[in-house]
């Protein structure tokens, strides 16, 4: 681990931390920019972010990519974003994989998801399959809500007697099983809202939200979120010792 600042303590680093990459469009349109400039300009702050994460020793960090609600937004913008994470995946998987960083994706690959797309993603995967730095998660057609009601249709089809199922059973049917539970839950932009991300994974997360557009994040932002959450006193629903 390369601990960058040392008013961190690091013993109490979160194993996992997620991301809401809010605030792209905003980025670019107070910019007098197309809001697809945004999200283009969001990718230095995401590998930025990632070496933060590596550098800090965080195991496991979750960015979210592209909701299921996205796809109300204009034709335009959804096959942009269809496009320019292919082209991510394409020009950095290889970066990434010399960090030891394992990509996953978790989230819904149906018939909205381009096939070319998909071969991309899963060739990243493949990729960086045995690489243990960090594992970086895309939550790419993802929806909290989806993630659940599709978890309960696998135990459904798979015969669990309803007394059989358990936190556990559900948790195993999750998109992820292998997903430690979320530490640290940062959104940027200056919204508060959970936006149907992780919903059971962060249960007990700490909550920071940011007034930083997304473009403009960068490692020191993360450092100052983990900061907080290292000034926070994690009961889990206990008291104090």
């Amino acid at each position: 681990m390369v601990l960058t600042d040392h008013s961190l303590d690091s013993d109490r680093i979160p194993e996992h931390v997620a991301c809401v990459m809010d605030g792209n469009g905003r980025w670019a349109q107070i910019r007098g920019l197309k809001r697809t400039d945004g999200h283009t300009a969001g990718e230095e702050a995401l590998l930025d972010v990632v070496e933060g994460a590596v550098d800090l020793g965080v195991d496991w960090l979750t960015v979210y990519a592209f909701s299921t609600e996205n796809w109300r937004r204009p034709i335009d913008e959804v096959q942009f974003l269809m496009r320019f994470n292919e082209s991510i995946l394409v020009r950095r998987r290889d970066e990434l994989n010399e960090m030891g960083v394992r990509i996953r994706f978790i989230g819904r690959q149906d018939w909205r998801v381009p096939k070319r797309l998909k071969r991309q993603m899963d060739e990243a995967v493949n990729l960086t399959a045995n690489n243990t730095t960090l594992t970086l998660t895309i939550a790419f057609n993802y929806g909290s809500r989806a993630e659940l009601v599709d978890a309960c249709r696998k135990l459904v089809a798979s015969g669990v007697k309803e007394s059989d199922i358990t936190e556990e059973r559900i948790a195993a049917e999750l998109y992820d099983p292998e997903m430690p539970d979320v530490d640290l839950w940062v959104r940027t932009s200056g919204e508060y809202r959970i936006s149907n991300y992780l919903i059971w994974q962060s249960a007990y997360a700490e909550l920071v939200f940011l007034d930083t557009y997304w473009p403009d994040m960068r490692r020191d932002h993360l450092f100052a979120a983990v900061k907080e959450y290292q000034l926070r006193n994690r009961r889990f629903g206990g008291l104090s010792s």
